[in-house]
């Protein structure tokens, strides 16, 4: 069996990648704490902390899905730089120790954002695309690219748009609302939403995993990005509920601080080369994607 070393195996793709993989290797998670890791992913897993690891030379593929929730905390000084240092610092330290390792790992498959590319409005974007818009989750994202791009293996970057789940993640933050029938898009709703399901999240990564003429960076949303309006709408339709308010941006703003603009903007990304190296999406559609999920 093979062997991983997965950071932020506790996260929402990390769990669900586990799920995955599990019977295919043989996964270690890296963790701060490996006693709760034991205790949440169960024993199918081995946990250990950053400091005892003493090389990567045992391992064949290092998955990095580490970093502090982006959009769960205004963002404060303080909580800017906890969001920057969880993803540039664990990634130097693995990047070195790739660097090290006399039996390297065969891939190195790290975690980014579309943030990458900055606010952006309905211009289709894919992997080529260059016309950045400087942000805060454009710095976080493109200094995370470039620290995880010095490996010496084969390396994929996770360009990852919003993830579809019904067990954590961003859809679970915004289900009450909607629940009760006060759901409905933010501003004008004309902002694009890149959203990809989990289960092609998953099968995403492990396509990379499996593919080792895969390399460079990888847009992981659904080829159908949503705008803002079109999801709010097809979630109701999913609840049943009535989408009949608006959420204004002042008032987004005046809850989220300058993190507002994760929602307030978005981009139109399209996996363009996940597709061209052959991958199907389950979930091309909203629509589908929902009804695949369990949001009672």
């Amino acid at each position: 069996m093979k062997s991983m070393l997965l950071t932020g195996g506790t996260g929402l793709i990390g769990r669900h990648l586990i799920k995955k993989l599990k019977d295919q290797y043989d996964i270690t998670v890296v963790t701060r704490d490996p006693s709760r890791a034991l205790r949440l992913l169960g024993n199918d897993i081995k946990a250990i902390a950053m400091d005892d690891i003493d090389s990567l030379d045992s391992y064949d593929a290092i998955v990095n899905l580490a970093g502090e929730p982006i959009a769960d905390k205004r963002w404060s000084d303080a909580q800017k730089e906890r969001i920057c240092q969880s993803r540039w610092q664990i990634t130097e330290r693995l990047v070195a120790m790739i660097n090290q390792a006399q039996d390297k790992p065969d891939v190195f498959i790290s975690g980014s954002a579309i943030g990458y590319y900055g606010r952006q409005d309905d211009t289709p974007i894919t992997e080529d695309f260059k016309d950045f818009h400087e942000e805060f989750s454009r710095t976080v994202c493109a200094k995370w690219e470039d620290i995880a791009n010095t490996a010496s293996i084969r390396t994929c970057v996770l360009r990852t748009g919003v993830v579809l789940s019904d067990d954590g993640g961003a859809l679970s933050k915004m289900l009450m609302p909607f629940r009760l029938g006060l759901g409905g898009p933010i501003g004008d709703g004309k902002q694009f939403m890149s959203w990809i399901h989990i289960d092609d999240m998953v099968r995403g990564i492990q396509f990379l995993l499996e593919n080792d003429q895969c390399s460079g960076p990888f847009n992981f949303t659904s080829p159908k990005p949503a705008s803002n309006a079109f999801f709010a709408h097809k979630l109701c339709q999913r609840l049943d509920r009535p989408c009949i308010f608006t959420t204004p941006t002042f008032a987004v703003k005046a809850l989220m601080g300058e993190s507002s603009e994760l929602v307030i903007y978005g981009q139109k990304v399209i996996p363009m080369r996940l597709e061209n190296a052959g991958f199907n999406f389950s979930f091309p559609v909203l629509a589908d994607a929902l009804a695949a999920l369990d949001l009672r």
